[in-house]
């Protein structure tokens, strides 16, 4: 009897074991299959830098575009009851779904020499595809639904009192959403925004097919673990590891954040004068 009421724990231990396998190992294989030492070596490789270079403007220019757009329409929709909001929500979200070879094509077909837009770019000497504004809108497509989906929870998270409070004292909308709505919903937008970041940061399919993959212009460091991936295996790896310590900086930045924010805010409660 006692054999067979620890069959299921040992078989739930069993599957996070196999998980946890399945999901380290091949990051574990990237730092073991060639020396740290020989990584870090060709990082500092002419691939790489430029690599790194374009990866880093083009994911910042395109987040902060992200956030410019991004926060307002967030909170719209947090804030709104309005016919077609579901199907909005669900415009958004559909990148976060959509195969990464469609983004691509969709973006050359709205934004290419003979896209929807093309001729209007094009009379206004705008070049976008295969030029470093291809990269941002890419990146900007793909992750954006991320940081949305965020600060519409983040936003609706909000006590709705303390807006009508402020709201009551005089404050118009937009000081409302400045002093109060901002600050309290900060850490979901952080989150949202790291997110964002790494999904950027990480942008391959939709890249390649809109911004193709010029060294030094377009080449973001996916892209570059693409084209060493025959020529130079190392420096490949070396990219892979690369990326892989940036996501996870950026992980363990937002669980440390999330909980200096729950210490903080019991700490606030627990020694807050009583009414």
């Amino acid at each position: 009897m006692l054999a067979r009421k620890q069959l299921f724990p040992a078989g739930l231990g069993l599957a996070a074991l196999a998980t946890a396998t399945f999901l380290a190992l091949p990051l574990i294989a990237i730092y073991t299959r060639v020396p740290i030492g020989r990584l870090v070596d060709q990082l500092g490789s002419r691939v790489v830098v430029d690599a790194l270079v374009v990866s880093v403007k083009t994911t910042v220019i395109a987040q902060l575009l992200i956030l410019l757009f991004g926060t307002p329409t967030a909170y719209l929709l947090a804030t709104r009851r309005f016919r077609g909001r579901s199907l909005a929500i669900t415009l958004i979200e559909l990148p976060l779904v959509l195969p990464p070879a469609v983004a691509g094509i969709g973006l050359l077909a709205a934004f290419g020499r003979v896209g929807m837009l093309g001729g209007a770019l094009t009379f206004l000497g705008w070049q976008v595809p295969f030029t470093q504004a291809a990269v941002v809108l890419a990146v900007a497509f793909v992750a954006s639904p991320l940081y949305v989906r965020q600060a519409i929870a983040s936003f609706e998270a909000v006590d709705p009192t303390l807006v009508d409070a402020s709201r009551t004292l005089g404050a118009g909308e937009a000081r409302t959403f400045a002093r109060i709505v901002l600050p309290l919903a900060a850490a979901g937008l952080a989150a949202g925004t790291a997110l964002a970041f790494a999904r950027g940061l990480g942008e391959f399919g939709a890249t390649i097919m809109f911004a193709g993959s010029l060294q030094g212009r377009t080449q973001t460091l996916p892209l570059a673990i693409y084209a060493e991936f025959d020529s130079n295996f190392d420096t490949a790896l070396a990219i892979g590891g690369l990326l892989v310590a940036v996501s996870a900086v950026l992980l363990l930045s937002l669980k440390l954040g999330f909980r200096w924010k729950r210490s903080d805010s019991t700490s606030a409660s627990r020694f807050a004068p009583s009414a």
